[in-house]
């Protein structure tokens, strides 16, 4: 088990990273166990003891070339441009014995945890081809979005490793009808560092269900990106 000071190392490094500033707690107050990132809209005090690092998404579907959103014409530029600081992110994690969670949208075979023949997330997925069968790159039989394939393996640089978790989801939220709540509350964790695709979409549903849960989350801006509303202007 790593020390606190090495957690401490690893929330500096993020903060070093990504252009955040970090104010550590004085030497009088070590107890409080807090370091501050000046993070925007404002500083955010977190615990790297109950800290938890959150991939979103990072899979071949959609930052890999010859995945679902890569076949749809979708960008993945910026996808693929935040593999990299992500995997920088995940290996001081691992120094620091920060649990790595993993996120993946996946269905089953039979798709029928899609949902019903008129839901929205049903129709829209089919529109984007889920469940088609391709072969993949790697010369593997596989299927758009379809559990257990190449489709939804995370990418080659962010392989999870034997002490990750891994979840599957079906819904943009990695908190609609997953463990993910109770295994965060099971390692006592509160502060979640997020990280994956898209912006807009399954990372902003995951964090806006964690703050009705109470759990304090950063973004890291490099370690994101929005392939889809990246083209309308912000109001």
């Amino acid at each position: 088990m790593q020390t606190l000071t090495t957690k401490f190392v690893v929330v500096a490094f993020l903060g070093a990273q990504f252009g955040v500033v970090l104010q550590a707690t004085p030497p009088s107050e070590p107890k409080s166990g807090l370091v501050t990132l000046d993070a925007k809209p404002e500083p955010i005090a977190i615990d790297p003891a109950r800290t938890a690092v959150i991939v979103v998404d990072m899979e071949n579907d959609f930052a890999a070339k010859g995945g679902m959103f890569d076949r749809a014409g979708a960008d993945i530029s910026g996808a693929q441009k935040a593999i990299a600081p992500t995997a920088r992110v995940l290996t001081a994690a691992r120094q620091a014995d920060l649990k790595i969670i993993y996120l993946k949208m996946g269905y089953r075979a039979d798709l029928s945890d899609l949902g019903a023949p008129d839901s929205v997330n049903r129709t829209r997925h089919l529109k984007f081809g889920v469940g088609q069968k391709i072969l993949a790159p790697d010369g593997r039989e596989s299927r758009i979005l379809i559990r257990d394939t190449w489709d939804t393996d995370i990418v080659t640089e962010l392989k999870p490793q034997a002490s990750d978790i891994v979840l599957y989801k079906t819904r943009f939220s990695g908190f609609y009808q997953t463990d993910l709540d109770a295994t965060l509350k099971k390692l006592g964790i509160k502060y979640l560092i997020v990280t994956g695709v898209t912006t807009s979409i399954c990372v902003e549903s995951t964090v806006r269900d964690a703050m009705f849960r109470d759990y304090l989350c950063v973004l890291l801006k490099d370690c994101m990106s929005e392939p889809i509303g990246s083209r309308f202007a912000e109001n």
